[in-house]
């Protein structure tokens, strides 16, 4: 019976991890980081306010702008110099469609890997004697 009760212990405690990114040429150049830098500037409407949001420095994340649009050959932010208004940067239409994408393609993903997973820790722990 100890067995069992460590098995089912093992299987409360074990939590399947996996990381999801876009590549183009097998190059790097779309995750979770740049989906959060993009999220942060469409809710603040700002390089520099996004920047703080994610705890980050300016340079860092206008870098991973400009690689995300170098890499994707597309501009993924659009900036306004300028003007009275603070809400001076705004996601592309197709930076919007991207990130949501990529995040709910993300959220499949996980919940796969959890159910997949769940029941392959089942079999294997009925397998060793634990029901």
């Amino acid at each position: 019976m100890a067995c069992s009760s460590r098995h089912r212990n093992l299987a409360d405690r074990v939590t399947p991890r996996t990381k999801l990114w876009l590549e183009v040429n097998s190059q790097y150049v779309f995750g979770l980081g740049i989906s959060n830098i993009l999220k942060a500037v469409q809710q603040t409407g700002s390089i520099k306010a996004a920047a703080r949001e994610v705890g980050k420095s300016y340079r860092h994340v206008w870098d991973k702008i400009k690689q995300a649009e170098e890499a994707l050959g597309v501009p993924l932010v659009r900036t306004q110099v300028g003007g009275k208004d603070a809400r001076r940067s705004e996601l592309s239409d197709l930076a919007q469609d991207l990130v949501r994408d990529y995040d709910d393609c993300r959220q499949r993903l996980f919940d796969l890997v959890q159910v997949e997973f769940a029941q392959r820790l089942q079999d294997t722990l009925r397998k060793h004697g634990s029901h």
